[in-house]
């Protein structure tokens, strides 16, 4: 039986949970986990920064198709780095027929994250996807899986389909994965293809390639429903399964029935909410509590109730090895040491249209005349609905976009109100903002449990910074 780490770093998108905090994490033998988020445009913008420290390089260099990766260096490096004032070039947006570049970009991009993280150690890491994000999923799982990927995590959806997927990856196999299309009809083609053979270049010889590790799977699920649903209706082996609360950062499943607000304009949650962990226990499965759990008493709390461990996401955001932006991080530590730290549960915010969780901080979106001053702009998509057009054809359109454009494409005005572009904010938090006319910069939007205003706790006495060894020997105390 494969033995599983008791903490699972969360996966925080986009380049949040970097290569370096997977690292830092994985080599002291907990799971480190890199998020997959936008690793595409992630690489890109690395290299149009010229490749600070040369690992962007080292990670290519180790790719196993030579050909494939020199073409996205020579594509995209900028020796020195782009100007301040320079546009980062924008790639081409994810679709169904998808270019060769793209496919070629998400397989060598999750490739060099893993493999970065892995480097220096022999303990697996961890890579997370949003099921929600679709179509790079295929490209992105085998680039990883080349890396050697211990383990992915999937929530944001429900990824029934992604266990079959590895399976057939493993072995060279070509994988499909059916798409959610509002208003497809029977006979629609809504699947994505994806053969792993066209896309080793003649990068081997000597006849059939050894299989791929498969990888374990974990399911981030939100409730008994769908944790009962991953584990009798999935293609393949779910391997265990990460029971997420509202508390948790990033994307929060909604509340079951009618919306209500509170008095502060966050979703009301209730007993049709809880999760019965006695029902995930009869379930079988190893499971790991993630939402509040950062901390050693509620480490002893989950593995007294029966689980496998915890996922801890915000404690491991603040760190010195995570990707978010030195000033963004720095201010939000001294607001939380000051007492005032304030995370606010957005139920508009996010193009998804689930709750996402926003820490407040000034300069950034979560003050609304920052979010109401930058233009409504869709130029990266991540976050984009499929829809079928006229034509029977998939279309595409995101709530966050221009009001005249969504509502031309047939999206309603109310689901438009107060959408916030997460896709450059995400890219702002880590330090690759898009500048536009040389001088409209984006602007950020950090995201954080609840477990933010707690994050003091792990600073060292008289030191202004904690990593990643700080959190782990916190909440491993006595264990």
């Amino acid at each position: 039986m494969q033995q599983h780490p008791v903490i699972i770093q969360g996966g925080m998108g986009a380049g949040v949970s970097s290569w370096r905090l997977a690292q830092a994490v994985s080599q002291l033998g907990q799971l480190g986990v890199v998020s997959g988020m936008a690793l595409d445009e992630i690489l890109v913008r690395r290299l149009q920064d010229g490749d600070p420290g040369g690992h962007m390089r080292r990670g290519l260099d180790a790719f196993p198709f030579p050909a494939m990766a020199e073409r996205i260096w020579h594509a995209n490096y900028i020796s020195g780095g782009k100007t301040s004032t320079a546009a980062y070039r924008t790639l081409p947006t994810h679709e169904q027929e998808e270019p060769r570049e793209l496919a070629e970009l998400c397989v060598v991009s999750n490739f060099v994250e893993v493999f970065l993280a892995r480097e220096g150690h022999r303990n697996p890491v961890g890579i997370n996807y949003l099921e929600k994000v679709q179509i790079p999923h295929l490209p992105s799982l085998y680039g990883a899986m080349l890396a050697g990927v211990g383990y992915v995590l999937m929530g944001a959806g429900i990824p029934l389909h992604v266990p079959g997927v590895l399976d057939r990856l493993a072995e060279y196999q070509e994988a499909e994965y059916g798409l959610h299309v509002i208003g497809s009809c029977e006979g629609d083609d809504v699947t994505m293809h994806f053969d792993p053979r066209e896309f080793m270049g003649g990068g081997l010889t000597g006849g059939e390639p050894a299989p791929l590790r498969r990888p374990a799977f974990l399911a981030i699920v939100s409730s008994n429903t769908l944790a009962a649903t991953m584990l009798r209706k999935a293609n393949g082996k779910v391997d265990g399964l990460v029971i997420e609360t509202r508390t948790a950062g990033g994307h929060n499943a909604p509340p079951r029935g009618k919306l209500q607000l509170n008095a502060r304009g966050e979703p009301v949650y209730g007993e049709r909410d809880a999760i019965d962990l006695e029902k995930i226990r009869e379930l079988g499965s190893p499971f790991w509590l993630a939402g509040g759990y950062g901390s050693a008493a509620k480490l002893r709390e989950a593995l007294e109730l029966g689980a496998a461990g915890v996922q801890v996401g915000t404690a491991f955001a603040f760190t010195r090895e995570s990707g978010l932006r030195e000033d963004l991080k720095q201010a939000l530590l001294e607001k939380a040491q000051r007492g005032e730290a304030q995370v606010f549960t957005d139920p508009l915010a996010s193009p998804a249209g689930f709750p996402f969780k926003v820490a407040c901080l000034e300069g950034t979106c979560s003050e609304e005349a920052v979010a109401a001053a930058r233009p409504r702009i869709c130029d990266l998509g991540f976050l984009r609905e499929m829809y079928r057009g006229e034509d029977g054809r998939i279309a595409y359109r995101c709530p966050a976009e221009p009001r005249s454009t969504y509502l031309a494409k047939g999206g309603k005005a109310e689901d438009a109100e107060g959408r916030i572009c997460l896709c450059n904010a995400l890219m702002a938090n880590i330090g690759h903002q898009q500048v536009r006319c040389g001088h409209h910069v984006e602007p950020p939007l950090v995201t954080a449990g609840d477990d933010l205003t707690e994050v003091g706790r792990f600073l060292p006495a008289g030191s202004t910074s904690y990593g990643a060894a700080d959190v782990l020997d916190a909440l491993l105390v006595a264990q």
